[in-house]
């Protein structure tokens, strides 16, 4: 019988509601029976997770390694190189250090097999940013670390919708420049064979939304949506890649349409990312799409507003967990399924007799 599924959980920065909405998801009841979870963090801090957040019974086994992980438990792989000092709500040097050090240890594992999928809490980008991590965020990092060359798809998703990203973290003032006919094909293709083997879908249908206001009004506000966007489309139908657009976000989202897609293709970071959290409500999902292993994370940041008050709802980090595991059993099938065609039955010629 196969081992559980092992699931690395980075604990981001401790001064935000990482920790709470981690040990939150992994008290509930029977939690280690369907995976087994792998946290990357302190048990100090971990231990005042517990106190704070009602959570005594919880059982935390401490390892020096993932390898020494034990299924059935809830593991702890310990951070030696950092040691940072507790301060809820404030952005601070040590805390972004350690969730980087998070992070380089669980990447580790995944190579060497230890875990099998990802998910990471929340980081400060201000805390984090340095010369050894010099990153716009996880994504990036993880498509330098992990990325074989390929760079990661930015996708926000649940069970109802599916958001990818053209551009993920560029100031608005670039975007115009990286609106081109290769870039949205490209896009488009990854993000169609990621719904093919990620989430399951045989012949995906994906939206594209438009830059400009009313998709440019026929040029009027704007040249992208007929000059690039409407021939990088006809090309991917031509392909046989069923792409349609360009779509005015608002009259797109505010009548529902993308509930007639497989997914959609936003320009930028913000067009896609706050009409879905509007929709997903606090359920939604972060998915790093086209790497060779699995990554998740909730749609939420550190949220130091509220951070170690107890009013953290660990909803997203719980369907960031089971959408890893989700995602990793699909793709697995899909990958076994397309090593092992079926064999075409060829009949055999009778043997000629004298």
């Amino acid at each position: 019988m196969d081992r559980p599924i092992r699931v690395g959980i980075t604990h981001g920065d401790i001064n935000g509601v990482g920790y709470e909405v981690i040990f939150k998801t992994l008290a509930e009841d029977g939690i280690t029976e369907l995976f087994t979870p792998i946290v990357f963090g302190l048990p100090g801090i971990a231990e005042k997770a517990k106190e704070s957040f009602g959570l005594g019974a919880l059982k935390i086994n401490v390892v020096a390694d993932a390898s020494e992980a034990r299924d059935g438990r809830v593991n702890l792989v310990e951070l030696t190189e950092t040691k940072p000092e507790l301060h809820p709500g404030e952005v601070r040097r040590d805390a972004g250090e350690s969730a980087v050090e998070a992070l380089e240890k669980a990447v580790e594992a995944l190579k060497d097999e230890d875990i099998d999928v990802l998910v990471t809490a929340p980081i400060s980008k201000e805390a984090v940013h340095s010369e050894k991590f010099n990153f716009p965020g996880h994504t990036e990092f993880l498509s330098e670390r992990l990325g074989d060359g390929e760079e990661a798809t930015m996708i926000l998703c649940n069970d109802n919708l599916r958001v990818a990203l053209l551009t993920k973290h560029i100031p608005v003032a670039n975007i115009p420049e990286y609106i081109t006919e290769e870039n949205i094909t490209t896009a488009v293709e990854k993000f169609s064979n990621t719904l093919k083997k990620d989430f399951g879908i045989v012949r995906p249908s994906i939206a594209v939304l438009s830059l400009n206001p009313h998709a440019g009004d026929g040029g009027i506000l704007g040249k992208e949506e007929e000059e690039i966007i409407k021939p990088a489309l006809a090309k991917l139908m031509h392909k046989g890649i069923i792409a349609l657009g360009p779509y005015p976000s608002d009259g797109f989202f505010g009548h529902a349409t993308y509930k007639k897609f497989d997914g959609v293709l936003a320009i930028y970071h913000d067009q896609g990312l706050a009409p879905f959290k509007t929709i997903a409500n606090d359920g939604g999902v972060n998915f790093s799409a086209s790497l060779p292993f699995v990554r998740t994370s909730p749609d939420h940041g550190t949220a130091f507003d509220i951070a170690w008050k107890g009013e953290a709802d660990p909803k997203s980090m719980r369907e960031a967990i089971y959408m890893a595991i989700d995602i990793f059993r699909r793709r697995k099938t899909f990958e076994e399924a397309a090593a092992n065609p079926l064999r075409k039955h060829v009949q055999e010629k009778p043997e000629r007799t004298e």
